[in-house]
């Protein structure tokens, strides 16, 4: 049996943290994991539980194959709980693959840093364990290592995550400013040709109204009293 354990700090809040987490599959970093499917999700006393299948490509040497078989595609149960008020989140992994020769209980606790609340704690735990097969002490050091380096482009993915939301909302507010001022330009153009337009009607009624009296005054009659006296 070998017991492997880590402790990381994302310079991070907890709410930022946990949620990215929760979507780091897949990501670039870890192309191995293909994804995770949600089987059941419930609130339970405030507390999200989530249980999901984590479906990735697990390569074991080929001298293995003989003796635990080989399995193009790898399962793992995942249990999740997140507890918003007292701000812990804690994840339990078990692999559904190998299991009658491997077991891997890997578990994840997410906790706000205790003097700094803007960072997040993580601490790992995972505990390998191997049976029934031959050179069980070697393949529980090689899965302790590929654990170890999973752990790192796991924290890796957790900061993609957050960084790509911070894009999306930037590209977001960027774009609600472009619409903003070119709203703003159009109404200030529109309001420009209204004011440009208002004025040429009102210059071609003056016009018009000059004309008409032009026009009454040439065509009526002039009075008695106008009229010269012979």
């Amino acid at each position: 049996m070998r017991i492997w354990t880590n402790e990381h700090t994302f310079n991070h809040p907890w709410e930022t943290v946990a949620q990215a987490a929760l979507r780091k599959y897949p990501n670039p970093m870890n192309s191995a994991v293909l994804g995770a499917d949600v089987i059941d999700r419930q609130v339970v006393n405030g507390v999200l539980h989530t249980h999901r299948l984590v479906v990735s490509e697990f390569k074991f040497p080929s001298w293995t194959h003989a003796i635990i078989g080989h399995a193009n595609v790898c399962y793992a149960s995942e249990h999740s709980e997140v507890d918003p008020v007292k701000k812990a989140m804690l994840l339990k992994t078990r692999n559904l693959t190998f299991c009658k020769y491997i077991s891997v209980d890997e578990t994840l606790k997410y906790v706000p840093h205790p003097t700094d609340k803007t960072k997040t704690v993580l601490k790992q735990e995972a505990i390998v364990m191997c049976r029934g097969v031959p050179l069980a002490s070697y393949m529980e050091d090689l899965l302790t290592k590929k654990i170890s380096f999973n752990a790192g482009t796991g924290r890796q993915a957790v900061e993609w995550v957050i960084n790509l939301d911070k894009e999306v909302k930037e590209l977001a507010n960027s774009a609600a400013k472009s619409i903003d001022e070119s709203f703003t330009q159009t109404k200030r153009q529109f309001d420009d040709i209204t004011t440009k337009t208002r004025r040429g009607m009102d210059d071609l009624q003056h016009a018009a109204q000059k004309s008409l009296d032009e026009i009454h005054t040439l065509t009526t009659p002039p009075s008695p009293q106008s009229m010269p006296k012979l």
